[in-house]
């Protein structure tokens, strides 16, 4: 076994800062996994936590589950990538269908890529430019969704992108009344996490899907983290129908992936049979063993364990809200609103509860009754400081 501060003293010699996400660190430097188990992280000094980061939400059934291990290990027998399609990305796109109601998709390898593909789909159907996005919404590490104040950003983005508050309808009717001609979509997340998990208004979403329209924009929406609080995403919800969506995390069962979904009219760009297409490529886009794992993910996760997993969320955060935690969310999903987030969550990992670097807690279905109790006890415990 090696030690966290021996791997760490090894990494940063041939990694910056001594890991290659940004999202996973916290100072001094994040422990090591070691193995995951079900509900469980190992790390490499044997300390063993209840996962409620869950590789950020995309491990709906924990570690290691047998069924997708099964089906993985079932496709990549058989190979694990083709310079040609397969007939399991045909399958995962009548699966998507079926639970969104989205008629066609496309796939790659990340949340991040499916962002940009829905991004430049948008902006080949309409023939503009602009990007409306909101503060405090995260929508992966593209040029065009981060602060154009960010290092390594062209100054150029900005030109290009509109940034507005969030739920300010007054502000985003402006906005588009001026700018509207030159939209070619408006991103939205419905719960960001970086905004602390504050679902969004139900006003708003009306107003965006009515602005969108009017301008002759489209309405995309960023589901890569929410798409596991409803059957079909959390736009369902909200009684909303994006022209395209974009998916990552859950639907690919562990693996990477990422995908785009929407109106043919609209992925019509992306076609090699019409004219004029969106070239997009990829190399391990919709591979047979994510594809695969993604599937037994997925057909896993129905509309009955959808509901009790988010009712399992709900009364966590219930019963941690009743403690005098301040706690935002929805469902599965959690976001503990504390000031000294880091120390609070080297507290939660010594109380054997393995959040996100920002506070995020999220649920998984191998969780068991006593694993919640013992996620309520570390967080309250570690809030407490005790």
């Amino acid at each position: 076994m090696t030690s966290a501060d021996g791997l760490f003293a090894r990494a940063v010699d041939v990694m910056p800062g001594g890991n290659t996400r940004t999202t996973v660190f916290v100072a001094p430097h994040p422990p090591y996994a070691r193995r995951g188990e079900g509900p469980y992280v190992i790390d490499s000094t044997g300390h063993r936590t209840i996962d409620c980061n869950n590789n950020y939400t995309a491990l709906i059934h924990g570690h290691a589950d047998r069924e997708i291990l099964q089906a993985a290990t079932a496709a990549a027998a058989q190979g694990t990538a083709f310079g040609l399609p397969t007939g399991y990305e045909v399958e995962m796109a009548e699966v998507l269908r079926a639970r969104t109601g989205l008629q066609q998709w496309r796939f790659c390898n990340s949340g991040t890529e499916a962002v940009m593909m829905m991004v430049r789909g948008a902006r080949a159907h309409t023939g503009r430019d602009l990007i409306v996005r909101f503060d405090g919404s995260y929508h992966g590490t593209y040029d065009g969704v981060v602060s154009a104040q960010a290092a390594g950003v062209p100054g150029g983005v900005a030109r290009d992108v509109l940034v507005l508050p969030q739920n300010d309808i007054d502000a985003f009717g402006d906005a588009m009344a001026r700018y509207g001609h030159r939209v070619a979509a408006v991103l939205l997340d419905l719960m960001p996490n970086r905004a602390g998990l504050t679902p969004v208004s139900g006003d708003f979403v009306a107003a965006a899907r009515r602005l969108a329209s009017d301008c002759g924009a489209l309405l995309t929406i960023d589901e890569v983290i929410t798409f596991r609080l409803g059957v079909g995403g959390l736009h369902h919800q909200y009684g909303v129908t994006p022209d395209l969506v974009s998916l990552g995390k859950v639907i690919g069962g562990g693996y990477p992936v990422g995908a785009v979904g929407g109106r043919a009219e609209v992925l019509k760009s992306f076609s090699p049979l019409d004219d004029g297409s969106v070239a997009w490529g990829g190399t391990f886009s919709a591979n047979p063993v994510t594809m695969a794992a993604g599937m037994a993910a997925l057909r896993r996760f129905d509309a009955c364990e959808v509901a009790e997993l988010n009712a399992r969320g709900d009364e966590l955060r219930r019963r941690l809200s009743a403690t005098g935690l301040a706690v935002n969310g929805r469902g599965s999903l959690l976001r503990l609103l504390v000031e000294d987030v880091q120390r609070t969550w080297w507290r939660l990992y010594e109380a054997g509860v393995l959040a996100g670097t920002n506070g995020l807690l999220a649920l998984s279905t191998a969780m068991s009754d006593g694993d919640i109790e013992q996620i309520e006890q570390g967080v309250v415990r570690a809030c407490a400081g005790r």
